[in-house]
Parts: structure tokens; C-alpha cells; sequence
């Protein structure tokens, strides 16, 4: 008799990415995913209590998969608040179904993010730009408006802009913003 292949937790998160890249979040179910399994549903109820186990898990992995991208984007550039910009701008062209899952989507079930993520962001502003923190926190939120702007427009295919176009946009917006925050004692 030939041996059971043993389903794993990360080949079921693994399908499940794979399921919403395919059909959207609304296609994510312990069917669908048994199917691009090619299994029963037992290997996943087995290791997911409910599907908001399942979806929850999911959704973490897609956290995971974002934020490995964009910290690779930012370690390899001499420039990392732009590359991290850029990163969820391509994270929204390569991946739009995960990128409308989670980033344009009611947060009810995932409250919004904790503000200390943003530390990194706002000290990497506070010293290149000579922020205070409540300014740096300011100039990241409105920075950011327009990067997820673009970046939503780019997911639902809006607009088809080429990374020149989007590079200079976001560099008019930021040396713009940037005109409009007097250096200050960033040590306040």
C-alpha cells in the first residue's frame, strides 16, 4: 500500500496563498484549498479548528510574504524609505489579489497594525529629514497616502504606470512634502 502524503501546515498556507492569488480572498475555503491540494478536507480541518483558524493563518503568512519583500527591498537600497515605498507599489502590481486582501479590505477582523511598526519608518525620516517625531509620523502618513493611492490603483489596473513614471511621481510628491517641514532638533 503506498504511503499517505503527509499535508503540512505550510503546504496548506502555501495553497491557500495560492487560492487567493487565483479567485480573491472570497475564494478562500477549506474546499478550495483541498482542491489545489488534491486532497480531502480532513488534512486541513485536521490542523485548522475553523475556517477563521485557516483565514487568520493566511492572513498572517501574506503579512509575512509583504514585509519579507519590502525588508529585502530596503536592506538592498542606499535609499530605504524610498524602496519601501516602491516595494508596496510592486507588491500591489505582482500580487494584487493579496494586496487588495490586505491592504483594501474592511479591517474588522484585522484591526489596524500596531503604530509602533511605524518606528523604523519615522527614525529613518527623522534623520535624513531632521524631524521631530510628531512631523516625521505627519510626513509618513501623507507620504504614505499617495503611495498606497498609487499602489491601489496599480492592484485594480486603474492605471498602468511603468516604475519611471511611478518613481517620479513619488519623487515630486517627496521632495514637495519635504519643502513643507522646516528641519528641526529631531531630539525633542
Amino acid at each position: 500500500m503506498p504511503k499517505k502524503r503527509q499535508i503540512t501546515k505550510e503546504m496548506i498556507l502555501k495553497a491557500a496563498l495560492d487560492v487567493i492569488r487565483e479567485g480573491g480572498s472570497e475564494s478562500l475555503g477549506t474546499r478550495a484549498v483541498a482542491r489545489k491540494l488534491g486532497v480531502s478536507t480532513q488534512p486541513i480541518v485536521s490542523q485548522f479548528v475553523s475556517i477563521d483558524e485557516l483565514e487568520q493563518a493566511t492572513y498572517h503568512e501574506a503579512v509575512t510574504l509583504y514585509n519579507r519583500r519590502t525588508e529585502k527591498a530596503m536592506q538592498t537600497s542606499d535609499r530605504p524609505y524610498r524602496a519601501s515605498g516602491l516595494a508596496y507599489i510592486t507588491f500591489a502590481r505582482e500580487e494584487p489579489q493579496l494586496f487588495r486582501w490586505l491592504f483594501m479590505r474592511d479591517r474588522v477582523k484585522n484591526p489596524t497594525d500596531d503604530p509602533s511598526e511605524l518606528e523604523p519608518y519615522l527614525t529613518i525620516l527623522q534623520k535624513s529629514l531632521g524631524l521631530s517625531h510628531e512631523n516625521a509620523l505627519l510626513f509618513y502618513l501623507e507620504m504614505w497616502t499617495v503611495v498606497h493611492g498609487i499602489a491601489t490603483m496599480v492592484a485594480t489596473s486603474y492605471f498602468d504606470w511603468n516604475e519611471e513614471m511611478i518613481s517620479r511621481v513619488l519623487t515630486d510628491f517627496y521632495y514637495g512634502l519635504q519643502s513643507r517641514f522646516p528641519k528641526e532638533d529631531s531630539e525633542k
